[in-house]
């Protein structure tokens, strides 16, 4: 089954709308989760629906992409400690949002942002915070990107957390896979790519990329679901002193 995040993918096939409803992309070509396996990941509701993936920094920050920010925070929520994309976790109201203060929505760049919750997580052998990775990840090293995107396209979300097991490619040939696109592959991101029928799609934008429990990417963008182009996260070690910045802010 094809694995899709909630990403805006971008693709000749069809038009790709930066602030459109990013209930859109999924996981493509991965398997289901097991209960807690991914204790750090968070569903982001909007209006009381999925949008967006995302991860627990500490007690009151969730890490997320600036393209799932399409709404105030009094419209956002938080749901963690589930599997299932409409199950009963625990929920939490969004305080306020820090977005990347040079993100580009035409182009993609600077595609982080911070989510400030209300009341403080309750931590448990669901819910736990993920680590950063501060060092700059090169190619062939082993990682794991969950989510509810589309396990198909087009199609519906999974209601089911899944997961698929990944392997970084270099921005050069990231580059070269892209080189027909408008959004440029820049130092400030990481690709993945294992081949046709694996990748993101809607539904799992601002969602992370892991390796060795700790988080290396943010999903940003691609093109039209495991068509066979790389992934592009935001490079997380790129950000690490804005996140610190910004952590309590």
């Amino acid at each position: 089954m094809k694995i899709f995040l909630i990403l805006l993918f971008v693709a000749e096939a069809f038009s790709f709308t930066p602030h459109r409803t990013p209930t859109q992309w999924k996981i493509v070509g991965g398997g289901m989760a097991a209960t807690g396996e991914f204790p750090y990941q968070i569903s982001l509701r909007i209006n009381g629906k999925h949008a967006c993936g995302g991860s627990i920094l500490n007690p009151n920050t969730i890490l997320t992409a600036a393209h799932c920010i399409v709404s105030g925070p009094e419209s956002m929520q938080v749901v963690t400690g589930t599997n299932l994309i409409s199950g009963d976790g625990d929920v939490y109201n969004v305080r306020s949002v820090t977005t990347h203060e040079d993100y580009n929505a035409a182009k993609f760049t600077n595609d982080i942002a911070l989510l400030h919750l209300s009341s403080n997580i309750k931590y448990n052998d669901l819910v736990q915070p993920i680590g950063l990775d501060s060092s700059v990840v090169g190619a062939n090293v082993k990682c794991v990107l969950s989510g509810w995107g589309l396990t198909s396209y087009p199609g519906s979300a999974s209601t089911d957390l899944r997961y698929i097991r990944l392997k970084t490619i270099s921005n050069k040939a990231c580059a070269e896979k892209h080189s027909s696109s408008k959004y440029p592959i820049t130092d400030e991101e990481v690709c993945t790519y294992n081949r046709v029928d694996e990748g993101v799609c809607r539904g799992d934008s601002g969602g992370p990329l892991v390796t060795e429990q700790k988080q290396i990417g943010i999903v940003s963008w691609g093109k039209a679901c495991a068509r066979g182009y790389p992934d592009v996260f935001t490079r997380v070690s790129a950000y690490v002193d804005w996140i610190e910045k910004n952590l309590n802010n």
